[in-house]
């Protein structure tokens, strides 16, 4: 397994030499190849994004930003499940892009994301993303490329306003191959516990599964910048896709000037009585 840096570099999209072609799904370079150790380093990484969120959140002074896209099945669920297992709540939310409402519709596309961006202290997880809006419309022929690239373009500024007003970007795409997909809806299909993650859409979805491709080779190209990079997170194995998306949070977060608030001297002379 490399260094937390080389595997940074090995997955980080560069935009001037970039092809989906390049990162192989079932590619397992993150795990240690024992089942046991694999699970030790993982409570390991989630112990220690726990510390600094702890800190991100009492500071309250920078802002985060985990955002998760993939292909149906590819995990986002999972990772967050797995690479949060250590958090506190306390300073974690949530956010979760479906099909627009009527109310997100009657405005731009980017009003209903810009709603979900972290305030100081938070870190905020967007499971799918305003991505939505460069791939599935752009897979359906619901905009034309004309429309894709000024998308394009308005998604690196609004990404640009965020890190310029102290909110940190960290990009994963969550890479399955077709193959794996299939397995894992057919074991939704097959397994009473999982049932209600199947959906008959999603098959709709999986006929398109090359134009999905095209798209987001494109997507991940034009928007992987230097203040808001993209990584390819190989994903056919859960662990991998795991350790992979905690090494790169952590990472991450190391290098922010993260610490704790300083003690007031107000509060030098206070003491607690009986």
């Amino acid at each position: 397994m490399k260094s937390d840096m080389g595997l940074l570099e090995q997955y980080r999209v560069n935009p001037k030499k970039f092809s989906l072609k390049q990162f192989k799904p079932d590619d397992k370079s993150a795990r240690t190849g024992d089942k046991e150790k694999d699970a030790a380093l993982l409570a390991d990484l989630a112990h220690q994004i726990n510390v600094r969120q702890d800190i991100l959140h009492a500071e309250a002074k920078h802002k985060v930003v985990l955002l998760l896209q993939g292909m149906d099945t590819s995990g986002k669920d999972g990772t967050i499940k797995h690479v949060f297992s250590a958090c506190d709540p306390l300073g974690i939310r949530l956010a979760s892009f479906k099909a627009p409402s009527d109310e997100e519709l009657a405005h731009d596309y980017l009003w209903r994301v810009h709603a979900q961006v972290p305030a100081k202290g938070e870190l905020v997880i967007f499971n799918r993303s305003h991505y939505e809006d460069v791939l599935i419309v752009k897979v359906h022929d619901w905009i034309d490329d004309d429309e894709c690239k000024r998308r394009f373009q308005q998604i690196n500024d609004f990404e640009r306003m965020l890190t310029e007003t102290g909110t940190t970007l960290i990009k994963c795409f969550l890479h399955i191959s077709k193959e794996e997909q299939k397995e894992r809806l057919q074991e939704r299909l097959d397994d009473p516990t999982k049932h209600w993650k199947f959906n008959p859409k999603d098959l709709d979805e999986r006929a398109l599964w090359d134009k999905y491709m095209v798209a987001y080779e494109e997507a991940l190209q034009r928007t992987s910048t230097d203040y808001a990079p993209w990584y390819v997170i190989p994903a056919d194995s859960k662990t991998n896709r795991n350790l992979l998306v905690s090494q790169i949070l952590l990472e991450t977060l190391n290098q922010l000037p993260l610490a704790y608030p300083a003690k007031p001297k107000a509060w030098e002379k206070l003491t607690i009585k009986d």
